[in-house]
């Protein structure tokens, strides 16, 4: 039986409620501000004639910047506090979007998107330590998968409210109005996260920086989850960064804005994310994970379909596993470090956006080419190398 630790917020008290709420909020923020752009991909491609992985680097250069941002962010919330460090990021990534509505070059957007990132990197992983701290053994579940739903709605808030938007005012001001409705929902995050009572302010110390990172390195189960992470992510932004340039092509020939629409599936993504806590709970998480990664598989090679109601199907699929990995994964994670869970966190981000970067970019390659059938090939080798990781890790002793 799991020991709950004086202080921290267990399932159905008002502090769990308040935690949610915030979290889901910050989580909403971040992914409607990183993705909003990627609708957008093909329309960069044609107003700065630029190839389908050069019109990537939007993205790519924000997740990359991100990713390098979480490695510092996480030692910089054990001085500063997670609380204030979350909030200073959320409202400076909002204002950026906004300043985008002052962007009409190629290079302009790139360094409005690069400092996203890196502002950005205020979030991820210390909200996830912020939880490791705060939640309760039987609670973390839960409250991550929550937060990971947050996610997965701003995500798909943000891929079908610029396209939508784009339909009526250029891209620029889309994104700015995007940002100003960030801004609000970064108040309620403000207003509604309690203050820590399990943090413990250390002073910055750039060698505990290396130290800490160096001491997860060294665990082989937190490997074998970065691991995870970067194969699964990598395999997520191919997808998603590509199935666009298919759908606006024959003979399916849809409008920017008909093709966003399949980002409504990330509804399936945050119901999965929202109760794979229970299933973890009921079935364990070395049959979840296995699961999960099948779940996964299984959409992507229901893409090859030329029926789009089984493309829609299949990529609906795929996001249900997609969330439902990265929340078994990254909870996990905030079980198995004992010591600087923000570090460890930061180090799964990192993971998780370095895959995003480089596949990112690499499946326009493969899409350039050798068509859709490319970027399944390249997802599908993500996902059998994730599979091995999955087994390493599960012959690895348990950590709880």
């Amino acid at each position: 039986m799991a020991v709950v630790t004086e202080g921290q917020v267990r399932v159905g008290t008002s502090e769990f409620r308040r935690i949610n709420v915030a979290l889901f909020c910050a989580g909403f923020v971040t992914f409607i501000t990183l993705y909003d752009i990627q609708p957008l991909l093909p329309l960069f491609a044609l107003e700065f004639n630029v190839s389908p992985a050069v019109a990537s680097l939007p993205l790519s250069v924000s997740t990359i910047a991100l990713a390098l941002g979480m490695l510092l962010a996480g030692t910089v919330s054990e001085t500063l506090g997670r609380r204030q460090v979350m909030t200073v990021a959320l409202f400076l990534t909002s204002l950026l979007a906004v300043a985008t509505l002052f962007s009409h070059s190629f290079h302009s957007l790139l360094a409005l998107r690069l400092l996203q990132g890196l502002v950005l990197a205020g979030v991820p992983s210390v909200a996830m330590a912020y939880l490791g701290e705060e939640m309760d053994a039987q609670s973390i579940g839960h409250a991550m998968g929550l937060y990971i739903s947050g996610n997965a709605l701003g995500g798909m808030a943000g891929r079908i409210g610029s396209a939508l938007l784009c339909s009526y005012v250029p891209w620029h001001t889309a994104i700015a109005l995007i940002g100003v409705f960030s801004l609000l929902l970064s108040l309620v995050f403000l207003k509604s996260l309690p203050p820590s009572t399990n943090f413990r302010q250390r002073p910055f110390q750039p060698s505990y920086l290396f130290t800490s990172l160096l001491q997860h390195l060294h665990d082989p189960g937190l490997l074998c989850l970065y691991g995870l992470a970067f194969l699964a992510m990598g395999g997520f932004i191919s997808l998603y960064n590509y199935i666009g340039f298919r759908l606006l092509a024959a003979p399916y020939n849809l409008s920017h804005y008909q093709v966003s629409l399949i980002f409504l599936v990330y509804l399936l993504g945050s119901f999965s994310s929202g109760v794979i806590g229970s299933l973890i709970h009921r079935f364990g998480r070395p049959f979840m994970i296995r699961l999960t990664l099948f779940v996964m598989l299984a959409g992507t090679l229901i893409t090859l379909s030329g029926s789009l109601p089984a493309i829609v199907a299949g990529v609906g699929v795929f996001t249900c596993g997609f969330f439902s990995v990265h929340a078994i994964a990254s909870s996990w994670v905030g079980r198995r470090a004992r010591t600087a869970k923000a570090q460890a966190s930061s180090l799964y981000l990192f993971s998780y956006y370095l895959g995003s970067s480089i596949s990112g970019t690499v499946g326009g390659m493969f899409w350039l080419n050798y068509g859709w059938n490319g970027v399944v090939a390249l997802i599908t080798l993500l996902l059998l190398a994730a599979f091995g990781v999955a087994a390493l890790l599960l012959r690895l002793p348990v950590v709880e």
